[in-house]
């Protein structure tokens, strides 16, 4: 039977992925940039947004603004993005950025930041909408016009995508018009990997949406920083483990209005203490990952 989804991937015989250095685990940290490209009449919208916030489960507002919501996300891009932005370049540690065009276009000070930083800025798409009953054709045309205002604002075209709020045509169209170097929307694996169910082959870069702060946002979810903490310690340990005989990769995603308020940021400070001088941890933009992969496990050998 001809199947679409492959439920096997590399089985009990995963790859030896080679990390730089030996390490067992490739560490790469995403701060998701979406504040001002959210669901809002403003933009154009039938009503306001309702996902990932602290009013957890909020209704959207069907034709009137929801001042509310709306300041919550202003407090990630006034305050929260800063304060992630410190932490890490204090440290020294390499951030990948899922930034969201129309975002972008809203706070070009925050892109010259990042970009000052060396963080890999990736395309998040055009808007941060839910694209599931999206007409193909609009979803292609959202994804060319997030990249050009991309190269116009940060100076250069993005490398990596990752939509995030997918329809069953993502894969597909990333595969197919768009000219990157990986997809991050799969949460399918501890490693990277290849499809070629499209017309030309997609490397995908997983995701996560467990050792993420989206969890501060959703029921039964972190209700404390030690939460966070503890359930990211934990995932490091446990592939550290992995990684004596399997090396491994782990994500950490982090939005600018979560894991910017301060009692969240400062359980953040402290893994980041853990594990920036780690041995056995190689600290890594996704792009230097996806690159890494590219050049070990090319697609005509994978």
């Amino acid at each position: 039977m001809n199947y679409p989804r492959d439920m096997i991937g590399y089985a009990d015989s995963p790859p030896a992925a080679r990390w730089p250095g030996g390490a067992r685990v490739a560490l790469q940290f995403v701060v998701n940039y979406e504040e001002g490209g959210e669901n809002n009449i403003l933009h154009g919208d039938d009503a306001s947004e309702a996902f990932l916030s602290e009013i957890v489960g909020a209704q959207p507002y069907r034709g009137a603004r929801h001042f509310n919501m709306e300041s919550i996300y202003e407090y990630g891009s006034r305050a929260g993005f800063w304060r992630l932005h410190r932490m890490f370049t204090e440290r020294e540690i390499p951030v990948t950025v899922f930034a969201v065009a129309m975002a972008m276009q809203r706070n070009p000070r925050a892109v010259e930041a990042m970009l000052a930083a060396g963080w890999e800025i990736a395309s998040h798409g055009y808007r941060w909408i839910d694209y599931q009953f999206v007409p193909e054709e609009l979803e292609l045309e959202h994804m060319r016009r997030a990249v050009e205002i991309h190269a116009e604002i940060a100076g250069a075209p993005p490398r990596g995508f990752y939509l995030g709020r997918t329809s069953p045509n993502t894969h597909r169209l990333t595969a197919e018009h768009g000219d990157f170097a990986y997809s991050a929307d799969s949460y399918a694996d501890d490693l990277p990997y290849w499809t070629r169910a499209y017309a030309k082959p997609l490397l995908l870069v997983p995701y996560t949406l467990d050792a993420n702060d989206m969890r501060f946002a959703t029921a039964q979810g972190f209700n404390s920083g030690e939460q966070f903490y503890r359930y990211l310690k934990d995932a490091l340990d446990a592939l550290l483990a992995e990684g004596e005989t399997h090396a491994k990769m782990m994500s950490v995603g982090l939005h600018c209005r979560l894991a910017g308020r301060p009692g969240r940021a400062a359980a953040l400070a402290r893994f980041l203490d853990d594990v920036r001088a780690h041995p056995q941890v190689w600290l890594a933009r996704r792009i230097d990952i996806a690159e890494h992969w590219r050049k070990n496990f090319p697609a005509e050998k994978s």
